[in-house]
């Protein structure tokens, strides 16, 4: 018999790893969710300025995540890019830019005088917002009535971080002017209560509101729609926190119109399918 050391060695074999390459991805969805992204670092580095009470800016960063996450959907349908992690990952840098931060910066700013029920009204506003931000992603694809599409169901997340901010205008307007009391009731914490309940209310509600996606102005309304938007700029670089405050009101005041063209909308679709209906029935 041969010693053991010098039977044959059996060969194993070696698997080969196979490395399949990532899908690559087109400047038209790279461009879009590169937004996305700066507008949630927007959102994040609002929290650290609030932090270090440095509120003006911290706002500052929240319009600019807003406007951030206004272009990216638009170019993104522009140039079809659109995709489901594009649409995971806008609605978490909503979250964050939209729900977390106003929270924090009204804590900081004052509910955090009332300690306790000031933390929970401002976990109220964020968890409304995250509810409202999942229902829209369980609606994405969704087949709509062609009357539903210009509209959106309560609230969206910018528009509510804006609403929700307005004491926080208020009081920085009365910090410039040295109006001390219309500071000290721009810091009251029941007026910014009310202002946290109000908006998480308007944020998981079945309101319709305009989207603005596909919006005609009639042609007699383009002209005002232009001077309007003229001064408002003018307003915003003059004085910043009171054109903030006034789009705050404006867009309060277009709720009930915008609820008022769905109704009209609907009835309007519901009656030419009861005309349709008559019409093959009698056929």
């Amino acid at each position: 018999m041969r010693p053991i050391e010098m039977l044959p060695r059996r060969r194993r074999r070696r698997r080969r790893i196979r490395v399949r390459a990532m899908p690559g991805w087109s400047v038209n969805r790279l461009i879009p969710n590169l937004l996305t992204l700066m507008a949630l670092c927007a959102g994040l580095t609002a929290i650290r300025l609030a932090v270090a009470e440095r509120y003006e800016t911290a706002v500052a960063a929240i319009i600019i995540a807003g406007v951030l996450d206004g272009l990216d959907g638009r170019i993104a349908r522009l140039l079809k890019g659109m995709s489901s992690f594009g649409a995971q990952l806008d609605s978490l840098s909503d979250f964050v830019s939209f729900g977390v931060a106003p929270a924090v910066l009204l804590y900081l700013w004052t509910m955090g005088a009332i300690l306790s029920v000031g933390w929970a009204l401002v976990l109220l506003f964020a968890v409304c917002c995250a509810l409202r931000l999942a229902r829209f992603n369980t609606q994405i694809g969704a087949e709509l009535p062609p009357y539903a599409y210009n509209f959106f169901t309560g609230v969206p997340a910018p528009a509510g971080a804006g609403l929700v901010l307005f004491p926080l205008f208020i009081g920085l307007e009365a910090r410039a002017l040295h109006w001390e009391w219309l500071l000290a009731a721009a810091q009251f914490p029941p007026f910014c209560a009310l202002a946290l309940i109000g908006t998480a209310a308007l944020l998981v509600s079945t309101l319709p509101v305009w989207s603005f996606k596909n919006f005609k102005v009639p042609a007699e309304y383009v002209l005002p729609l232009l001077l309007g938007t003229g001064l408002f700029v003018a307003l915003l670089v003059a004085d910043p926190w009171a054109a903030l405050a006034a789009a705050g009101l404006i867009y309060l005041g277009m709720l009930p119109f915008s609820a008022r063209s769905f109704r009209r909308l609907k009835a309007a679709a519901e009656g030419e399918g009861d005309a349709d209906a008559i019409v093959t029935r009698d056929a």
